[in-house]
């Protein structure tokens, strides 16, 4: 009698499961052709993606090699179009090495380059201050000292990664405006920075040994510990 009862149920079973599948089976259908398509879209933008990673590592190595070769005016072409079609992360290896390319034969280009690469709001903020410094460096000869003091001050103040860079420079600066007093207070808040690097550190406590007793000029505010 039991088999029966189970044979009756797995019928009625049987006959529940072909009438859910009859009124759901398009459903169904749709479903399996949604998730085959995902997964092959997915695995062709991932392809696309590795493909253009490629392509742009090539161009960018021909780039380096156009620049290593001493053709300037080409390797500049070249950055420029990755600047323009590759992937994020070359065409920001690219504007960054356009610049550096151009420090040595046209400072004023340079530092364009580098003050646009501070003023994008796409870069995260460690690289825009790197940018910062390689702008200020490059007008360090050439800019009087609010311009640097503008550039750098900001960079220079407690917490900021590249504190004692920019704090070298504003002391470097200092110095060239024979503003021994300033070019001090920069270079004492290199030496009690206990996060100074120790070469960083060095070449302050040297330069105060210069400027130790030298004549005292106005100073602006001095840095922050």
């Amino acid at each position: 009698m039991a088999d029966i009862f189970r044979e009756v149920d797995e019928e009625v079973r049987r006959d529940r499961a072909l009438e859910f599948w009859k009124k759901n089976q398009t459903l169904f259908i749709v479903l399996a052709v949604v998730v085959v398509a995902a997964a092959g879209s997915w695995r062709f933008w991932q392809e696309k993606k590795r493909s253009e990673a490629e392509a742009a590592g090539a161009s960018y190595e021909a780039a380096l090699q156009l620049a290593r070769d001493n053709k300037p005016a080409e390797a500049d072409e070249a950055f420029q179009q990755i600047v323009k079609q590759g992937p994020s992360g070359y065409a920001l290896l690219a504007r960054f090495r356009a610049a550096a390319d151009a420090a040595d034969k046209d400072r004023p280009k340079a530092v364009q380059i580098y003050d646009l690469l501070a003023a994008d709001k796409a870069l995260d903020q460690p690289l825009k201050d790197i940018a910062r410094i390689r702008a200020a460096m490059l007008r360090l000869d050439e800019a009087d000292a609010k311009e640097i003091d503008n550039r750098l001050s900001p960079l220079a103040q407690a917490g900021a990664p590249f504190r004692n860079t920019a704090r070298e420079l504003l002391a470097v600066a200092a110095l060239k405006q024979e503003n021994y007093e300033a070019a001090g207070r920069w270079l004492d808040a290199i030496v009690v920075d206990a996060q100074a690097p120790q070469n960083v550190r060095q070449r302050a406590e040297a330069l105060l040994g210069l400027v130790t007793g030298a004549p005292k000029a106005a100073a602006p505010a001095p840095a922050q510990k």
